[in-house]
């Protein structure tokens, strides 16, 4: 391998164990408690399926999701682990033919995010995102300005690093760079510590690649209706929500740590505070070329036709060709994420087992049978729940595309039954499930920026402090657009 190969290792979820930050597991009751619940819906399974009121294989789908959702929330076995069980299962009990579950790993998902991964490990090879922010962040002149314009920038990573994982590490090196600069400002640090990755969570939905967790939605969407998310489609949909939450986030951040004098006193961020040549270079300038094209190319997929994965590969070869590539193939290729790809393979398996089988519908009527009791109100109440429950499912499930695996195809199956569009439902919940900030272990990059010996990052009460002010306005943000910015862009209610 050549010597100036830099092998980028982007590390998203599903995480390969979920433990408290001091390391402890969850107190026996917990256990307890959890597991009459599980036996309970068992139960409850049973019963359904002795009455005649579930299938075989809707029993034996459910029987196996409840137990991969137990195993998910109350186990640090690796997520990608349980689901793989899980889908095998499915296949030896019958519920899932193994055509059916060999051939999800050859989705179209699964190879976009391969080309994306390949993408961003080329364009973090030649440091063009360091050059990016250092001629941006360099310019401002006070905190507020620091932070939304670090949130510009973030923002617009989505539609580069394809996993919040990846952003976050990529960010990671640059928040140290300013924490050094701003070692004197230690509320400022604190803000930054918590607005970077809440930023970066909260922008994901700006792109379709921005979390695996939209491709697992728009797979199960697809497996159910037979239409998914196209990429222009949910980035008509998701920029102004990422805007708009992405900057709320940041300022509710600049706004509890620091104070009025914090926020006027100047900042002063010398040039050469980050490692970055003055001249741009031949890679930079190729892999630019290179990263401009791919994002054309996804969003006039309507005109030339050509699949968004085809698109990714494309620009995954240009990025590591011979003599003209800036990394070599097999250094990019080691950058992906390959327990995700397995685990998107893996779930859209469970899904469509539960889809096919019965299952999700005979959950949706038993999970949602009271809202759907309150007739003329029935849609706004589901969709409200649907923001809700989305918004808490971090605390218990904290893998993102877990949390999709999960809600997702009771989602679906409920909104059909409701007369609530399932693309509506679905993207409501996708866009929901990126709030994780209450806990430093409820998503990867919020632990990246916790507090420890090498970052200066937040301690557990001040992200609690951050997530009491940011919930509600989320909750009230994601409302709003369920009701009236998503419908005026096309996103239908009823």
């Amino acid at each position: 391998m050549p010597a100036d190969v830099t092998i980028t290792e982007f590390r998203t979820s599903p995480p390969p164990a979920r433990t408290s930050p001091a390391g402890r597991t969850r107190p026996a009751w917990h256990v307890v408690v959890s597991l009459v619940v599980a036996a309970l819906a068992g139960a409850g399974v049973v019963a359904a399926a002795a009455g005649g009121e579930l299938s075989r294989d809707g029993a034996v789908a459910l029987a196996v999701f409840v137990a991969a959702v137990w195993l998910w929330i109350f186990t640090p076995l690796d997520d990608t682990y349980v689901a793989l069980g899980a889908a095998i299962s499915l296949v030896v009990l019958g519920p899932l033919e193994v055509p059916e579950f060999t051939g999800t790993l050859g989705e179209s998902a699964v190879w976009l995010l391969v080309g994306a991964f390949v993408v961003a490990a080329a364009v973090t090879t030649t440091g063009l995102p360091t050059r990016l922010v250092s001629a941006v962040v360099t310019r401002v002149g006070t905190p507020r300005g620091l932070i939304h314009a670090t949130t510009a920038l973030l923002t617009l990573s989505a539609f580069v690093i394809p996993a919040t994982s990846g952003r976050a590490a990529l960010a990671l090196p640059v928040f140290l760079a300013l924490a050094h600069v701003l070692a004197d400002r230690p509320r400022v640090v604190l803000a930054l510590a918590v607005a970077v990755p809440s930023v970066i969570l909260t922008s994901a939905v700006a792109s379709l690649t921005g979390a695996g967790a939209h491709l697992v939605s728009s797979e199960i969407l697809r497996a159910a209706t037979g239409h998914g998310f196209g990429y222009v489609q949910w980035l008509v949909l998701g920029l102004p929500l990422a805007v708009v939450w992405s900057h709320l986030a940041a300022e509710i951040a600049l706004t509890v740590f620091t104070d009025r004098t914090d926020r006027t006193r100047p900042l002063n961020i010398p040039g050469d505070s980050f490692s970055s040549p003055r001249r741009w270079t031949d890679p930079e300038r190729r892999i630019l070329i290179v990263l401009t094209a791919v994002v054309l190319a996804w969003c006039t997929g309507e005109w030339h036709g050509i699949d968004p994965a085809i698109v990714a590969l494309a620009g995954a070869l240009a990025a590591t060709a011979p003599g003209l590539g800036v990394t070599t193939l097999g250094a990019a290729v080691a950058a992906v994420p390959w327990p995700l790809l397995l685990f998107m393979a893996a779930t859209f398996a469970l899904g469509l087992a539960l889809t096919t089988s019965g299952a999700t519908a005979w959950l949706a009527e038993s999970v949602f049978a009271p809202v759907a009791a309150l007739g003329d109100h029935a849609q706004a109440a589901f969709l409200v729940t649907v923001v809700l429950v989305s918004l808490a499912a971090h605390l218990l499930i904290q893998s993102r595309s877990a949390r999709s695996a999960v809600l997702i195809p009771v989602i679906v199956a409920t909104a059909t039954t409701l007369g609530v569009p399932p693309a509506t439902a679905v993207f409501v919940s996708t866009a929901a499930a990126g709030f994780c900030h209450t806990l430093t272990s409820s998503a990867k990059p919020v632990a990246m920026f916790a507090r420890s010996e090498d970052v200066p990052g937040f301690a557990p009460a001040d992200l609690l402090r951050y997530s009491a002010a940011l919930a509600p306005v989320s909750a009230a943000l994601l409302l709003a657009f369920t009701l009236w910015v998503w419908p005026a862009l096309g996103l239908p209610t009823s």
